[in-house]
């Protein structure tokens, strides 16, 4: 017997990046090969989580890239060339497969929404072994991860589903952004790219990590 959602929900829509791939770690050492070439001040955890925004031009500025010098477009290529790089080992987050079977099992359908580029998703998605749990896998058709608004409302559209039946989960203030703009909930998870600082400007409600997400869908209280 399925166990409904007591808040009505009918599809999640998560976010991919820090949601539910554990890629942190591996942006700030991308972005600081691509820092040191260029002798500039390089990046921790701290520092990162506290400038990480979208569009991601405005998060290249605040590092100390120059446009004048090179484009922000060779720049993002650039880093995506560093971050796809075999040295680095992707994974999700500790019980993320555990909270997608758990959404499944409840007749919750599922997809992503995401400013990776579209075919590297699906890629990486596939790589992972969850495609299984999702209906749709929706990326940007390119690597500049401006914002995922537009894409954000023709899925929903796609989906057949009132804003009202829709949940949207994700690590940054943007991800609350497109939730505001397509109409659906907003829960926002603190262990991704941005500080909690950071999110905690955002109204919408916030948990620890993935794995408060369907204690959340019930309606149960999260310490």
């Amino acid at each position: 017997m399925l166990t409904v959602s007591i808040k009505g929900y009918k599809h999640i829509i998560w976010d991919w990046n820090g949601t539910l791939l554990d890629d942190v770690n591996i942006v700030i050492d991308a972005m600081n090969s691509l820092l040191k070439r260029r002798r500039l001040p390089l990046l921790d955890i701290e520092k990162y989580k506290d400038i990480f925004t979208f569009p991601v031009k405005d998060y290249y500025s605040r590092l100390g890239f120059d446009f004048n010098v090179e484009p922000f477009e060779k720049l993002a290529i650039e880093f995506i060339s560093e971050f796809s790089s075999e040295k680095y080992q992707f994974r999700l987050h500790n019980g993320v497969e555990e909270v997608l079977n758990s959404i499944k099992s409840m007749g919750i359908s599922q997809s992503v929404l995401s400013a990776s580029q579209e075919q590297e998703l699906n890629n990486i998605v596939s790589k992972l072994n969850i495609n299984e749990y999702f209906i749709r896998i929706v990326g940007l058709n390119n690597h500049y991860a401006v914002s995922k608004v537009e894409k954000g409302k023709y899925l929903l559209v796609d989906l057949g589903l009132e804003p009202k039946e829709v949940l949207l989960i994700g690590d940054t203030a943007h991800d609350y952004e497109v939730s505001q703009e397509i109409g659906c909930d907003c829960l926002l998870i603190c262990n991704g790219h941005q500080s909690y600082q950071r999110i905690s400007n955002c109204h919408t409600s916030i948990i620890k990590t993935i794995s408060d997400v369907v204690d959340f869908i019930k309606g149960e209280n999260i310490a």
